[in-house]
């Protein structure tokens, strides 16, 4: 078996995840977070769609992570997201991690926003 080294870009991968809380990059967030090129930071949840927007040009594809459970997240911010040229996949967050960290090892422009399990 050939094992390779990952290489992270100018994003980093989830490390872990419990209640509340979310370690990415070697910094544990609380609360919702979103990480992506632009660096990590907190989130304000679905009402906050500029920094997700601000992501247009920057990033193909957007995860949304909805907490333990799959929920559906409010049409007009799935709306905005397409309108600014950003696709959206919906999940939960555990799922939302796991997805994220595959394709971000894999060089994709991607971003993550989560809300707490």
């Amino acid at each position: 078996m050939r094992l390779n080294e990952v290489t992270f870009t100018d994003a980093v991968p989830v490390e872990g995840y419990g209640p509340g809380f979310f370690r990415i990059g070697g910094q544990v967030h609380r609360g919702a977070v979103l990480t992506g090129p632009a660096g990590t930071g907190a989130w304000g949840g679905y009402d906050d769609s500029a920094p997700l927007l601000a992501l247009a040009g920057r990033i193909d594809v957007l995860f949304i992570g909805t907490g333990a459970e799959i929920a559906h997240i409010p049409a007009t911010l799935r709306d905005a997201i397409e309108t600014a040229g950003i696709g959206v996949e919906v999940m939960n967050s555990p799922s939302a991690c796991r997805s994220y960290n595959v394709l971000l090892s894999e060089g994709r422009r991607i971003a993550l926003a989560l809300l707490p399990v």
